[in-house]
């Protein structure tokens, strides 16, 4: 029997890889801080086939040898309020090269995650082609790292030192169930509805710039299981290299996201504007919008989820889990 192994599992898109994982009936072996998969609550039902600990990883596959058919590298540190170079250079950069070794040793499909956090302020744009990488300055140190591990990828391949296919996804703002852990790093989605619910009103940033009206800031969102989709579609066609850009091609302001949620939950919206944090203002994205041509010419066809949509189906399953698991986990989440 072969497997996918998925770093990352008991993540936010991991765990959804492992939901398409057990849809299909694909084995699999999930890597991940063995706590994680006990924890976090919306992973129940899920069947995370082998767990293993990641930092166990690289010493249990020369141990155990299993048969692969491609690695599915989810797992990182992704917070972009921390600042510990260091932290991220071993975590984000040199784990991930490992990882790289081993699918090229043993000539496995690698796909990995990457981050729209490595485009910055957009100043060289959103395109995904390579020479547009080598100019990228992303604005805090995960950015950095993921910029650093693709720019090390290229190289790698240059040199003739790769894996048989691999792709690395530069992830827009991803939205949708299973991510309550992130807790400050969860989507605005979630927040919006946390606030709504518990006060009837909604927080947004205020713009500090003078040619962006609060609410107008823009971002491209993209619904989780499309990021899913595109992964599945990447290792069973397979996409054979590249760095692909993974949004909808549409940038879309928060006002009309606060609007999707407060439409689904039946109420009239109340936004309330707050000075954003002066730590995070200079390194603040007010506009993202990924160029999909590229995936696209893969042969990646499917229509992304609008926003409204995604919205709509994420709050639906937030509901679903609330009233399944009222009183399971020592009650409300």
């Amino acid at each position: 029997m072969s497997f996918i192994l998925i770093t990352g599992a008991a993540g936010f898109i991991g765990a959804r890889a492992v939901e398409r994982c057990n849809q299909e009936g694909i084995p699999l072996i999930a890597v991940d801080a063995p706590s994680y998969f006990q924890n976090r609550t919306e992973h129940y039902g899920l069947d995370f086939g082998e767990i293993v600990d990641r930092e166990e990883l690289f010493e249990w596959l020369e141990q155990e040898r299993p048969s692969l058919e491609a690695v599915l590298h989810l797992g990182a540190c992704t917070k972009t309020t921390l600042f510990d170079e260091e932290y991220f250079q071993r975590v984000n950069v040199q784990y991930s090269q490992k990882l790289w070794d081993y699918c090229t040793r043993h000539q496995l499909p690698f796909y990995y995650a990457s981050s729209a956090a490595t485009y910055g302020d957009g100043s060289h744009g959103y395109g995904d082609e390579e020479e547009n990488l080598l100019h990228l300055r992303p604005l805090n140190p995960y950015g950095e790292s993921k910029h650093r591990f693709d720019l090390w990828v290229l190289e790698q391949e240059r040199r003739g030192i790769c894996p048989p296919c691999w792709a690395g996804f530069k992830f827009f703002n991803v939205y949708g169930f299973g991510e309550r852990h992130k807790k400050e790093m969860s989507s605005v989605v979630l927040k919006a509805y946390d606030q709504i619910r518990s006060d009837g009103r909604l927080r947004l940033f205020r713009s500090h710039r003078p040619d962006i009206a609060s609410g107008e800031q823009k971002r491209d969102f993209i619904y989780v299981q499309d990021v899913v989709d595109v992964l599945f579609f990447a290792w069973q066609k397979p996409i054979q290299r590249g760095i692909f850009n993974v949004g909808t091609g549409r940038a879309r302001t928060f006002l009309e996201l606060a609007e999707s949620v407060f439409h689904v939950l039946g109420m009239e919206p109340v936004i309330e504007f707050v000075d954003m944090p002066e730590e995070i203002r200079e390194k603040y994205q007010y506009f993202t919008q990924a160029k999909m041509e590229k995936l696209r010419l893969q042969g990646y066809t499917k229509p992304f989820t609008p926003l409204e949509e995604g919205v709509r189906q994420y709050i639906e399953c937030l509901r679903v889990w609330e009233r399944e698991t009222s009183g399971k986990f020592g009650g409300k989440r």
